[in-house]
């Protein structure tokens, strides 16, 4: 860059200038990286917490699945499940955390009564079909974590990419087009300090002879 810059006072200051804002858009994306990892790890034991509930509801919904159809039998269980109709519906919103958009997902309340008839219908097959409501709970739960989680770690990564190319890039560039001017200035400096000191000397040299010049005349006048 150091090339293609002129090197004069104002390119100094408005090297200057962009030196102090890019040093500052590198301070203040390091404080949003900082803060987005901080809330990376918080939602990482969100996430290992929800996978492990699912893992947990999940296993207690296929044991009450199985105890169904063996009381029940499986063509029975299988016909009930068909029954069902009733929409799973979810709240979702859009919130801003540190200017990366991820969802708000609330989880719907179940209603607690079945989309099918209770009558013929043994306890076992009900309370499986309870327990499945847990396991889709627990799979919504899942993804709405796990999309904040992959949201905010590509964030991070595009940010950190960010702070790189100013720290390592653009940061650089300005301090050597800073050197590169701050040197051209010295040399022109230092060159017009000789040139006056020369001039200046030349001028002593001349006001001497001159002064000598009249002094002589002086002399020869008195003589004659």
């Amino acid at each position: 860059m150091a090339g293609q810059i002129s090197p004069t006072r104002s390119a100094m200051l408005a090297s200057k200038a962009s030196l102090k804002t890019a040093q500052s858009g590198a301070d203040l994306l390091k404080r949003k990286r900082d803060a987005l990892i901080g809330e990376f790890f918080a939602l990482v034991k969100e996430a290992l917490a929800a996978r492990e509930e699912l893992s947990g509801v999940s296993k207690g919904a296929y044991t009450s699945l199985f105890g169904a159809k063996a009381w029940d039998s499986p063509e029975a269980v299988e016909s009930l499940s068909l029954a069902g109709s009733s929409d799973y519906a979810i709240d979702m919103q859009i919130e801003n955390l540190y200017g990366v958009k991820v969802p708000k997902i609330a989880i719907p309340e179940r209603s607690q009564a079945t989309t099918f008839s209770p009558i013929n219908v043994g306890a076992r097959t009900i309370q499986a079909a309870t327990d499945f409501g847990g396991v889709m709970d627990g799979i919504v739960k899942v993804a709405a974590t796990e999309t904040k989680l992959r949201r905010i770690g590509e964030e991070i990564k595009k940010t950190s990419r960010r702070v790189n190319a100013l720290e390592q890039v653009l940061i650089p560039g300005i301090q050597d087009d800073i050197r590169f001017i701050r040197s051209v200035l010295d040399q022109r400096e230092r060159e017009a300090s000789f040139t006056l000191k020369k001039i200046k000397a030349k001028l002593e040299a001349d006001a001497k002879k001159e002064r000598a010049n009249m002094q002589a005349g002086n002399h020869g006048s008195a003589a004659d």
